[in-house]
């Protein structure tokens, strides 16, 4: 490795804008979060790259969530 590198002539990264963002998932119940861990440890995949996967998975078929609230 050379001990001295010159970045005069770098530049910027184009993809930089759509990099990741991290988000904290406030709120995840520990079973959600068990199931992702459990998933994680059987594909070998990190359980945020799951979620994530998830997630993604359902903004692309626009799949909306059914909530019941307790009344």
């Amino acid at each position: 490795m050379k001990p001295e590198y010159d970045f005069s002539q770098a530049v910027k990264n184009p993809y930089a804008a759509q990099l990741k963002k991290s988000v904290p998932i406030v709120g995840l119940d520990d079973d959600s979060l068990a199931y992702f861990q459990n998933l994680a440890q059987e594909t070998g995949i990190p359980y945020q790259a799951l979620i994530n996967s998830f997630l993604q998975d359902c903004a692309r078929r626009h799949k909306k969530p059914q909530i019941q609230w307790d009344q």
